[in-house]
């Protein structure tokens, strides 16, 4: 630390030097300043949650950024202690409990399930609130469509033009190729794709949502059954030549079949909210500083 000097008059003749050497004549060594106490970023009912405790959370909340990821850390430390707190207040004691891995959780996890089993009641989800969900959300409880198709892929990187404008004069020459005789798919797919799939003449078996790259997936979806794409198809990896054979509609699953699913999810939701305002209500008991906690209890139920 740099110790602050300050000069004064000038020496009284015959005056004594310094004893300390460090010191230039005409100046006199001041004490350092006492360090400011530092002020809590953020705390609950007086209890500071350091910038440390903080950054580590933060470590356990992907995010756009670093800044979003310590403010997401916060927010969950401040819902935590405000749990914690209000546990101990009623004077809940809890037992670790362990997972089927023999993992113990630690004390403060237990206190918060303990307190959370105690105050926190949904209903559970009726036969007839599954039924109105199941009316309501048709296109959650069916099966995928399936697509059955073939491809030539003729391969360039993005960002090689001259090499790209070259891949899609192939694809294209092929797909006229094809277009005389379809019979020679296989043989066209062995010879140029650059895809694992022409040892199997192009075929791709069976695909659904999000099996492919979006470019791709689009195609099949507008194409007609037992069509050919008349253009070649651009994607990351080059141009492709693509073929629909087959498309096989998906189905809605019967209610019976769905009727646990929903329930779980319904009563999930419904525990949720319920946390939600329980969080809410402690939160607007409390003294927080540094922090505006909405939404945090996300990362708590989640």
């Amino acid at each position: 630390m740099t110790t602050t000097l300050i000069e004064f008059g000038a020496r009284v003749a015959g005056e004594a030097a310094t004893a300390d050497p460090a010191v230039p004549p005409n100046k006199v060594k001041l004490p350092a300043p006492p360090p400011k106490p530092d002020k809590p970023l953020v705390s609950v009912n007086g209890v500071a949650i350091s910038r440390e405790t903080i950054s580590a959370e933060a470590q356990q909340h992907p995010a756009s950024s670093p800044a979003e990821a310590f403010r997401e850390a916060a927010r969950a430390l401040v819902v935590r202690e405000l749990l914690l707190d209000e546990a101990r207040s009623l004077g809940i004691a809890a037992e670790p409990a362990k997972d089927g891995k023999g993992r113990r959780e630690t004390d403060e996890d237990a206190l918060i399930r303990a307190l959370l089993e105690r105050e926190i009641k949904s209903p559970e989800a009726g036969i007839g609130d599954c039924r109105r969900y199941y009316d309501a959300n048709p296109g959650r409880f069916a099966s995928d469509t399936v697509f059955e198709a073939r491809h030539i892929l003729v391969a360039a990187s993005a960002e090689d033009k001259a090499a790209r404008e070259q891949a899609r004069a192939t694809a294209q020459t092929l797909i006229d190729e094809l277009t005389r005789d379809p019979s020679r798919f296989a043989l066209l797919a062995r010879e140029y794709s650059a895809c694992p799939s022409r040892e199997q003449g192009g075929n791709l078996g069976q695909l659904t949502h999000g099996s492919t790259v979006p470019e791709f997936e689009t195609i099949l979806k507008a194409l007609e059954q037992g069509k050919m794409c008349p253009v070649p198809v651009p994607t990351r990896y080059g141009y492709h030549v693509i073929q629909l054979d087959r498309v096989i509609a998906g189905s809605r699953l019967p209610f019976e079949a769905v009727r646990d699913r929903i329930a779980v999810y319904l009563e999930a939701s419904s525990w949720s909210r319920a946390v939600s305002q329980y969080i809410g209500i402690l939160a607007g008991k409390a003294d927080i500083r540094g922090i505006d906690i909405g939404g945090a209890h996300d990362a708590l139920v989640q």
